[in-house]
């Protein structure tokens, strides 16, 4: 976290964090529906797959994207609306179909979609923002669609039952809905910040298939809510990875409404400026530890921590060079506490090193002590690789900038999983 964090205030309210929420419709002034349209065409007119939120209030947004050069029409088409400005009312979301690689006529099907939400809500089409995950290359059934979101908009509502619909409408190889809802309380009002994401596999974000939205009923001017979405997204969703793959469609957005009446920007006190920000980045901390947690046929998330790195961008070398290493992440799936391949990677990051002064620490067991090993703790170190949850630390003892990583490990499973579509 940045380090205003650790410098908190004699009486600062704490966040309440609700990380199985309703998710967006606990924030008021913002509605959701979620429909069946059977976008995968596969006869299975139960499985939701088509999801509106629709804000009351006129909003400022935010937002972050897959920087991958081959990027999916509905990226290209929010990066438009957000580049003219808003006002925003919203955002279409479909699940299984990724509207990627489809050219103009893909183009035209992610604008056709947010015409018709617009139209159908009297807002201009540039008040909403519209987002696709699911399979690249194949055309939208946009008859199939357009039906699907007639039907949103007499069905959109504020219950938890809608956000949660809502959540779990946008799942592909999801397991599970991801949800969460951070809110605190500032000169005797509540405010909230919360959204929902989905993610599971084509995990490693640079801004994974990978979408999170959240709302706030906060008045936020765009600058600040662009600065602060941006922090956060940077040391949370940016760090995690399932297996090294970036995706076309990377979407994080963010709304504010405003319904609060009570505005936050630069000029805002700065214990109100440290509380909203901290509730932006507690949500997409929860938000991703959930998209990590059910990467595809995992057995495992693992923390890899690098301290005492002579950069910033050094530190963040070797742990993604250990993170998405194939042979560190067959070794965490086999429960063989192999640091041997851990020193291996972070030799060939990149990133400055000397070996003599590595250290490697399995939670706080002792593998390597100044490039020396430590054999007589082997029983140990297969103690904390049993665990489904653990920590490695590599400490370069090089400088004093950090980095910390949540990856997995590769299983069989997630072979057989996706060798075919």
């Amino acid at each position: 976290m940045p380090d205003w964090f650790e410098t908190p205030f004699p009486n600062m309210t704490p966040l309440i964090v609700i990380p199985d929420s309703a998710g967006i419709t606990d924030v008021p002034g913002f509605e959701a529906a979620a429909v069946a349209s059977d976008i995968r065409q596969k006869n299975d007119p139960k499985r939701l797959d088509l999801t509106l939120v629709y804000s009351l209030r006129p909003c400022t947004a935010a937002g972050t994207f897959t920087i991958n050069a081959v990027k999916a029409a509905p990226v290209l088409l929010c990066q438009k609306h957000l580049a003219e400005g808003g006002p925003f009312h919203g955002f279409i979301a479909n699940s299984g179909n990724a509207n990627a690689c489809t050219g103009a006529e893909g183009l035209r099907d992610a604008n056709l979609m947010a015409q018709r939400a617009a139209a159908s809500l009297n807002q201009k089409p540039t008040a909403f923002f519209v987002c696709s995950t699911g399979r690249i290359g194949q055309p939208l059934p946009m008859d199939r669609i357009l039906k699907g979101l007639e039907r949103a908009v007499t069905e959109k509502g504020r219950t938890p039952a809608h956000g949660q619909k809502a959540a779990n409408a946008i799942l592909t190889s999801d397991t599970k809905a991801k949800t969460v809802t951070v809110s605190f309380v500032y000169d005797g009002k509540k405010h909230t910040v919360a959204g929902f994401a989905k993610g599971a596999g084509m995990i490693q974000p640079n801004m994974a298939t990978m979408l999170a939205f959240l709302a706030t009923d906060f008045s936020v001017p765009r600058s600040f809510l662009q600065k602060t979405l941006s922090e956060a997204v940077g040391g949370t969703f940016n760090c995690i990875t399932v297996d090294g793959d970036m995706s076309t469609n990377d979407t994080v957005l963010i709304l504010a409404n405003g319904h609060s009446g009570v505005s936050v920007g630069d000029k805002s006190p700065r214990e109100l400026r440290a509380l909203f920000a901290e509730a932006v980045w507690k949500a997409c901390e929860v938000l991703a530890d959930k998209i990590v947690s059910d990467g595809e046929k995992i057995t495992k998330v693992i923390e890899v921590k690098v301290l005492g790195a002579a950069s910033a961008e050094d530190a963040q070398k070797v742990a993604r060079a250990i993170g998405n290493s194939l042979l560190v992440k067959s070794s965490w799936f086999g429960e063989d506490p192999n640091w041997g391949r851990l020193a291996d990677a972070a030799g060939y990051s990149g990133a400055k090193l000397i070996e003599a002064k590595m250290d490697i620490r399995y939670n706080d067991v002792p593998a390597m002590v100044a490039g020396k090993p430590q054999p007589d703790l082997k029983s140990k170190w297969k103690e904390v690789v049993k665990n489904r949850r653990f920590t490695v630390t590599i400490d370069l003892h090089l400088g004093k900038a950090a980095y910390r990583l949540l990856a997995t490990d590769l299983t069989d499973s997630y072979v057989n999983f996706n060798k075919s579509e």
